[in-house]
């Protein structure tokens, strides 16, 4: 029911919603993130996190297009942010920022192939080499610009 009610209201909502935006990107820009939310445990027994703690995941998918979500789930508060990525159609040339919890290389070489890209932070101990350096613009949070290539299986 929830679902259905989500997928109409975003209907009527993109609908409404501006057709400009801030971001000048020829490609879709999509944000893609997970909040965890904290629950009492006492009261939602349903929703054990850990010994004590009792907590629910909510996994959105953020259209820059007008700033609407184009994707909400929530699950369990143990739930790992990439287990949903792993599901999601994103559509070809399309550009999904994340942070390091999605890193996923066998999830990374499928975007590859379907042409969707993304932007993360690699962890410190992935195995990589530099194919080109960006221009980092001024007074940015942008600590370097790098297309890369995995040199790993």
């Amino acid at each position: 029911m929830y679902r259905i009610l989500f997928y109409e209201t975003l209907g009527k909502c993109q609908a409404l919603a501006p057709t400009m935006h801030k971001f000048l990107y020829e490609n879709k820009l999509l944000s893609l993130d997970s909040s965890t939310i904290s629950l009492c445990l006492g009261l939602f027994t349903w929703a054990k996190f850990r010994k004590t703690k009792g907590a629910v995941k909510l996994h959105l998918l953020l259209n820059h297009d007008g700033y609407l979500q184009s994707f909400v789930h929530i699950t369990s508060g143990s739930t790992h942010d990439v287990t949903l990525a792993r599901n999601l159609n994103i559509a070809s040339e399309s550009i999904v920022a994340m942070d390091q919890a999605y890193i996923d290389y066998k999830l990374f070489c499928r975007w590859t192939e379907d042409h969707v890209r993304f932007v993360t932070r690699t962890k410190s101990k992935a195995a990589s080499r530099v194919v080109e350096t960006r221009a980092v613009p001024k007074n940015r949070n942008i600590i370097s610009g790098e297309d890369i290539e995995f040199t790993d299986k």
